[in-house]
């Protein structure tokens, strides 16, 4: 089985409120005790499987569950267990199901291989208040839970509201979210359950930062499957590092791994908007504005923690920043925010939606050449520009130079989104061509604009004309890098797409 949910956080001042709304119709309460379990070395976990058993009233239901093909569909298989004490999970319960499978691969284990004895690892006793409402296209059952994930002596709060689709499509709970989230200001997690479980476990307030992973279709997908899986690659990079961050994470590869989704997202939809015909052009002001209030925090790790280290380590004297970023957003609330959520929202719509005005059509050629088409123009165009901006580099203004690296980042995130479509080997060829053209000119404009910082910070602080003297120092070497690794770049980068 399939399911699609959906997991809102409620902060604590909204709970009632909360709770209030969701027993403005038939409700249903329930206690929900569950104990999580994993092989010894967490083979499960590090395979996104997950397994439980649960206490719902008086029956107990073994659960397993992993990840779908979508950012928030889930395979979920349920066993009703016939046990009045605490029953002994057993992963053989889920034998012949695609869950089952996916045990059996995650273990490593064949057909016929025994399965592992299971241990705790986490517990959460929740109270439930749920009931289901009615869409225009089917139901939804909204759950809001409130209790504890425990290891032992140690716990973590459970505060969430689930809305898990009964009945209908998709846009029907998407829909239902953003109604509760502008009502009550709620924001989109990852988070589940059991991840905070793990973390709890291994002793830690929050997850890895997620990096990019590229998108997965077949070399005959039609446009919008292609659209889809583009997407979609972006959306599980920008949620997973989102939640983090709204829950108060302030990492700083969570926030560089967050731009990277946003940024990858915007070039999608700037490079492949034509395969989007029902995309909505307003989800992408929000990102833009989320991506901007996250480049500030980047750039004062950069010059805090890189340039400054640089400058001392040639001799310059320390200085004190602390005045000169008070303004800084707050990125929690950034990604909190109700414009934000509803960007995101309507983009997991878009995902999972199905074209139910459009026959279902074959597979033909002529469709994989159109849309070849629709990307080899794109990568010709930014392939074009670089190599033709890269000549004249020097000659540039400064708005012009930051233009060429913005579509050096394009080029190199429309490389990677249509890999599947040409020879992987030609792919990363090209790729491993373009990277020092990226590196020179990331370089370069950070300097610049760290060169802008510390002009700006000798103004109060005569010790920053060191710094400035230095990264003025610095500026033709790395402007005559950037020409260079543009020259080479379009001496010798193949265009696969030809």
């Amino acid at each position: 089985m399939t399911e699609f949910e959906l997991k809102l956080e409620v902060p604590a001042h909204r709970t009632q409120a909360v709770q209030a709304a969701v027993r403005r119709g038939r409700t249903t309460q329930q206690r929900l005790q569950a104990r999580y379990f994993d092989t010894h070395d967490r083979a499960l976990a590090a395979h996104g499987v997950v397994v439980r058993l649960r206490k719902e009233g008086r029956r107990w239901v073994q659960t397993a569950k992993a990840s779908g093909s979508g950012p928030l569909e889930r395979l979920e298989h349920n066993v009703s267990l016939a046990a009045r004490a605490t029953p002994v999970p057993d992963l053989a319960r889920h034998l012949g199901t695609p869950l089952g499978k996916r045990i059996q691969r995650a273990l490593k284990l064949k057909s016929a291989d025994p399965f592992p004895t299971l241990e705790l690892v986490y517990q959460t006793d929740v109270d439930r208040l749920a009931r289901v409402m009615r869409t225009g296209s089917g139901s939804v059952e909204v759950a809001l839970d409130v209790g504890r994930v425990s290891v032992g002596k140690r716990s973590v709060p459970v505060n969430e509201l689930e809305l898990e689709l009964k009945q209908g499509n998709p846009a029907s709970a998407v829909e239902l979210a953003r109604r509760w989230c502008v009502a009550h200001g709620l924001w989109l997690s990852a988070v589940t359950k059991s991840m905070k479980g793990q973390r709890l476990a291994l002793g830690q307030h929050f997850g890895v930062a997620v990096s990019a992973q590229a998108p997965c279709f077949k070399r005959n997908a039609s446009q919008r499957e292609m659209a889809v899986a583009v997407v979609s690659s972006c959306l599980n990079q920008i949620l997973a590092n989102a939640s983090d961050i709204a829950g108060g994470c302030t990492d700083e590869e969570h926030i560089h791994q967050l731009r990277v989704g946003l940024r990858r997202l915007r070039t999608a939809i700037r490079e492949l908007g034509a395969l989007m015909q029902d995309f909505d052009s307003a989800w992408e002001e929000p990102v833009v504005a989320v991506f901007r209030d996250l480049g500030q925090h980047r750039d004062r790790s950069y010059l805090i923690n890189t340039v400054q280290h640089e400058i001392e380590g040639a001799g310059g004297p320390p200085l004190d920043w602390s005045g000169a970023f008070t303004d800084l957003p707050d990125v929690a609330a950034s990604v909190r925010a109700p414009a934000f959520q509803k960007a995101l929202l309507g983009l997991i719509a878009f995902v999972h939606a199905t074209p139910d005005e459009e026959a279902p059509q074959k597979k033909t050629a002529p469709r994989k050449i159109a849309l070849e088409k629709v990307v080899r123009r794109r990568l010709h165009r930014l392939h074009r520009r670089v190599a033709a901006g890269g000549q004249n580099f020097l000659a540039l203004d400064e708005p012009a130079q930051h233009r060429m690296r913005k579509q050096a980042k394009r080029l190199r995130y429309l490389v990677e989104f249509a890999q599947p479509l040409f020879a992987e080997r030609k792919v990363e060829a090209y790729l491993s061509a373009l990277k020092p053209v990226q590196d020179a000119l990331g370089s370069y404009h950070d300097e610049l604009a760290a060169l802008q910082a510390w002009q700006q910070l000798a103004v109060h602080d005569p010790r920053a004309w060191f710094g400035a003297g230095w990264l003025s120092a610095r500026r033709p070497a790395n402007a005559q890098a950037c020409l260079q690794a543009c020259a080479t770049f379009a001496h010798n980068a193949k265009p696969f797409w030809d």
